[in-house]
């Protein structure tokens, strides 16, 4: 069966994953700060990680395990906004993206697929979270499918009640704006079974399993 999991989903104290804005030269705006603790050397499993393997790094490298095709939000894969400019953009990754599947870019503007030696396409796709969720399943059958972010996005699968698992970082700074993962969506941790453990990064990591759907 077929799960739709978030990964390495860092937010403040005070609520915040992402920046308000973002810019070709600050790709995740000046939220920077949640970021300093991120050890992404394990991002597709720690064979060939030096060691030591830190609590940090061993939650990080489930990001991929598993994971047939991602969905993500516009303003993760590029700052532009409206219609697509013809300026050759590919995203953030320049030519070794690391996904390694297919990717589905949640926007209102067609766009031509974006493919790579390497196994990962881009597919710019309009319609609702369930909707998109069925395209990124048929191209990955059987596999788990990766909600990859930004919180908007994140956000919009916890309203139509698509997550089965998220993985959250919780960082000990405060932010004071920014875009906020949960918003308004009140009680949604109750459909959770909530797994909580301390690295001493000073990372706090919450597991949330979903609830048998009754």
């Amino acid at each position: 069966m077929s799960r739709t999991r978030v990964h390495n989903m860092f937010v403040s104290l005070d609520g915040f994953a992402a920046a308000e804005h973002v810019t070709f030269d600050q790709p995740i705006g000046d939220a920077q700060r949640l970021f300093g603790r991120f050890d992404g050397r394990g991002i597709h499993g720690i064979e060939g990680v030096d060691a030591p393997i830190t609590v940090d790094l061993a939650l990080t490298s489930l990001w991929a395990q598993g994971i047939g095709a991602e969905i993500m939000g516009r303003r993760k894969f590029g700052p532009q906004t409206g219609d697509w400019p013809d300026d050759g953009w590919q995203g953030w990754w320049e030519d070794e993206p690391p996904f390694l599947t297919p990717v589905f870019v949640l926007t209102h503007h067609p766009r031509d697929t974006i493919r790579f030696d390497n196994g990962t396409s881009f597919h710019f796709v309009d319609g609702s979270p369930a909707e998109v969720l069925q395209l990124a399943q048929d191209a990955a059958p059987g596999k788990d499918i990766r909600i990859g972010g930004g919180p908007s996005t994140v956000r919009q699968f916890f309203e139509a009640d698509l997550i089965d698992f998220l993985h959250l970082a919780i960082v000990p700074i405060t932010l004071g704006r920014g875009t906020s993962l949960f918003g308004e969506l009140e009680g949604v941790e109750d459909r959770f079974d909530i797994e909580q453990i301390s690295s001493p990064s000073g990372l706090t990591h919450q597991l949330w399993n979903r609830k048998p759907r009754h």
